[in-house]
């Protein structure tokens, strides 16, 4: 017990800290006038209230965190942050239930995006923001932030950001200390956002609907102010721009970092990650366009690249926005937009699944047993752009690789077990792992997750945790070793 004092004393000040998030949401309730503002104020009191009580309590069992406290801190920060957000909710809307608010709220910080609301359209203008804002603070990670402020309160955050970002990560020490590092991200994630801001608005979308959106866009979290996700405006100018946004965030921010200190472009291109994330998804865009054409769906090809484009880079990406029921297409074209979600984003992007780096290595991995199998005494070591990749790493990229789909396949069988049908099943766990939003079936983008019982709603939001933190953070404290001295 004693060893979970020093983290229960971090989670009081990261609850402190993120009181003052309320103060967007707040700020918009008295613009608008929509009767909210006393809720999200006690909100904030109780968030604040509660950080500082906390954090009181355990004051004296303070120490710097070790590695194992920073896989345990962002296994329950995440959880309690969005156990803390669901309170505007709960005050605004007095039939909406825990589950369905927690829901709602790790769908928000995980950039998940699915939704258990509707009348969207018409939902208090504070509590859309509020909603996009959690998918805008958890794009960048709630510990990556903070790792820019706990060394200030004394707490070294090295530990942290590995617990949140494990694996295969290409070295992104842009600069010396990793708090001068998460401020040097943010800084980036931060202007890029401002520009899509004020594109989105440029385009016909209103300053409230082009903030919203920008924060769902860089966040990737796929959250909207409409039922009808983007396909409400049925705009081809706001579309393009959010596909342009959604293929940034679903690149390393340590790219686009370098690349906008040396202001050089071919950045990206040096970057086999970037090369593999855009030409998979440019080459899957005009691929399915043709055979969604050709089956009859649309009635000329434009048309089917401009809907096409929109949905498939939404889900390829794991953003989660919508213009078309894409569940109605041909089979084949949902299926591969789904697929698309495991593994298209890259490493240090705001995107979930696989990434695009595990990918690489794997494929690279599967050629050179091909070729042992060939050339038993062959050296031949698993390389990307021209790296060789240790051992170790490859390894520990096929054990997450084990994880992740016996994770998708145990938890596809327990929603299937609970009564919903394989499709819904799949889709809801695969989209909800990914942190990739619509699913497919009862849970496709014509729909939401509302039709799920208490029960599967609360699978979705563990696996929308589980995704987020890349499955092997949150797996290891549930492993005995994780929990001996």
């Amino acid at each position: 017990m004693d060893a979970l004092l020093p983290v229960a004393n971090v989670l009081g000040r990261l609850l402190s800290i993120f009181s003052f998030a309320y103060l967007m949401p707040i700020l918009a309730s008295l613009i608008y006038d929509d009767g909210t503002t006393a809720d999200f104020v006690a909100a904030m009191v109780i968030s604040l209230g509660s950080g500082l009580i906390l954090y009181g309590v355990t004051r004296s069992h303070y120490r710097e965190l070790k590695p194992r406290d920073g896989f345990l801190l962002v296994s329950t920060v995440w959880a309690l942050m969005a156990a803390i957000a669901t309170i505007p909710l709960l005050l605004v809307y007095d039939t909406m239930s825990f589950t369905d608010a927690f829901f709602e709220t790790m769908s928000g910080l995980t950039t998940t995006g699915s939704t258990v609301m509707t009348n969207l359209d018409h939902a208090p203008p504070a509590i859309n923001l509020w909603r996009h804002e959690l998918n805008w603070l958890g794009g960048m990670g709630i510990i990556v932030l903070a790792v820019a402020v706990l060394p200030l309160l004394g707490v070294g955050g090295m530990q942290l950001y590995k617990a949140e970002t494990p694996g295969p990560m290409k070295d992104s020490k842009l600069t010396a200390r990793i708090a001068d590092t998460a401020k040097a991200l943010w800084l980036v994630y931060f202007g890029i956002t401002a520009v899509c801001i004020l594109l989105l608005n440029w385009a016909g979308l209103s300053w409230l609907d082009a903030i919203c959106h920008a924060f769902a866009a860089m966040g990737l979290g796929g959250f909207s102010t409409r039922d009808a996700s983007v396909g409400a405006f049925d705009n081809p100018g706001v579309e393009f721009i959010l596909i342009v946004f959604m293929v940034i965030a679903a690149l390393n921010f340590a790219t686009h970092f370098v690349a906008l200190r040396g202001r050089d472009i071919r950045v990206y291109w040096q970057d086999v990650e970037a090369r593999g994330t855009v030409g998979l998804i440019v080459a899957s865009c005009f691929g399915v366009a043709l055979y969604v054409w050709l089956e009859g769906t649309y009635e000329d090809y434009p048309t089917a690249l401009r809907h096409v484009s929109f949905n498939l880079v939404s889900m390829a990406t794991d953003c989660g926005f919508a213009s078309q029921d894409f569940d109605k297409w041909p089979v084949f074209a949902p299926l591969w937009m789904l697929f698309l979600s495991c593994i298209t984003a890259s490493s240090g992007s705001t995107g979930g699944g696989i990434k695009m780096i595990r990918t690489l290595i794997l494929a690279k991995q599967a050629n050179r047993e091909l070729t042992r199998l060939i050339h038993p005494a062959v050296v031949n070591p698993v390389k990307i752009g021209g790296s060789p990749i240790p051992n170790g790493v490859v390894i520990a990229v096929l054990g997450f690789i084990f994880l992740y789909f016996i994770s998708v396949v145990m938890l596809t069988f327990v929603m299937i077990l609970s009564g919903l049908d394989f499709m819904t099943s799949l889709g809801a766990v695969v989209a909800s792992i990914n942190n990739a939003g619509p699913g497919l079936n009862q849970v496709g983008p014509a729909t939401n997750y509302a039709v799920l019982t208490d029960f599967q709603t609360w699978v979705c939001s563990f696996t929308m945790l589980l995704g987020r933190l890349e499955v092997l953070s949150l797996a290891v404290v549930f492993t005995p070793q994780f929990w001996r001295k």
